[in-house]
């Protein structure tokens, strides 16, 4: 079962089924055991743990995964060794990632043919914490 390593947690546990072996640069899917029934508004996430990233750069490679309130399958997390020497090395049990259950909204889409103003405007990728069009840093300098 997923268990909350600790009382204020957002994330429980989700542990694997098998042992598993991942070279450098692989990655492979693998079960949970674990099948859940979320009800309608709500989703699962499934995100990677902090701790096998920063030791052994293993990550959960379409983080988060989202797990939909229709699905009714085994929990599977697709895991990748980001390592680039060592291989990640898991054990039958072993937590390979933690589930975030969340209410969702559902969005009404509607085409239009302009959006209204903001004050980030198209400013995508990087904008934030740069220079451009005469902004800050995030270091005071310009």
């Amino acid at each position: 079962m997923p268990a909350y390593a600790h009382i204020d947690d957002a994330g429980a546990d989700l542990v694997t089924t098998r042992d598993v072996v991942l070279a450098p640069g692989e990655r492979t899917v693998v079960g949970t055991g674990i099948a859940i029934a979320l009800p309608s508004g709500y989703a699962a996430f499934v995100h990677p743990r902090s701790g096998l990233a920063a030791q052994a750069g293993l990550a959960v490679i379409n983080s988060p995964g989202t797990i939909d309130a229709g699905y009714r399958g085994e929990l599977r997390v697709c895991l990748v060794n980001h390592d680039l020497r060592e291989p990640a090395v898991l054990r039958r049990m072993d937590r390979i990632a933690q589930l975030v259950v969340q209410r969702v909204e559902r969005a009404v889409f509607r085409e239009v043919t302009a959006l209204p103003q903001s004050l980030r405007g198209t400013n995508g990728y990087g904008s934030t914490g740069t220079c451009q069009q005469g902004r800050i840093t995030q270091q005071g300098e310009c």
